[in-house]
């Protein structure tokens, strides 16, 4: 799976904080206490990440988060009725996550970490299912390595060597 730049200065991006945990270190005097925080950024038109923070506050965690999330984002292949192009399996982990295409009034049909993620991407009509682990963090993942692999119709038509009418039906 080749991975494409996007340039993030040009992009006017939301965040959305999905988990914040506390984490703590055993060392030989007590106990060392820090905060993790998992953050979707996208910018609602296409481009979503995911990243995370680890500081001693929560809000340098987030920033951490965000800065991580800025630097993996990806371009989400739309349709014109703005849901995926077709049913895909994302896996990251234990976590599977299936994202199935769905015809316009449907809405944004996802648990919690999925939904984010789909908003964030602009996704406005779609069907998950979490499968396995629900973990946040996998979760987060393997939905946006399903955004990842998505193809367009010019694509496939393009690798199979036919016209996108052919493919479309």
């Amino acid at each position: 799976m080749k991975r494409e730049i996007i340039d993030a200065s040009q992009l006017e991006l939301t965040e959305n904080v999905v988990a914040i945990k506390r984490v703590t270190k055993v060392v030989k005097g007590g106990r060392n206490m820090r905060f993790s925080a998992l953050v979707v950024v996208g910018d609602s038109n296409g481009h979503v990440g995911a990243g995370m923070g680890k500081a001693a506050e929560i809000p340098e965690a987030i920033r951490k988060g965000k800065e991580d999330a800025m630097k993996k984002l990806i371009t989400v292949k739309l349709d014109d009725n703005k849901s995926i192009t077709h049913d895909i399996l994302g896996k990251h982990t234990g976590a599977t996550v299936l994202l199935k295409k769905s015809p316009d009034g449907t809405g944004i049909i996802a648990g919690g970490p999925a939904r984010s993620v789909c908003e964030l991407a602009g996704i406005k009509n779609i069907r998950t299912k979490s499968l396995g682990s629900n973990n946040k963090q996998n979760v987060v993942l393997a939905t946006i390595s399903a955004l990842a692999q998505l193809k367009s119709p010019e694509e496939v038509a393009k690798l199979r060597g036919k016209s996108v009418e052919e493919i479309v039906g």
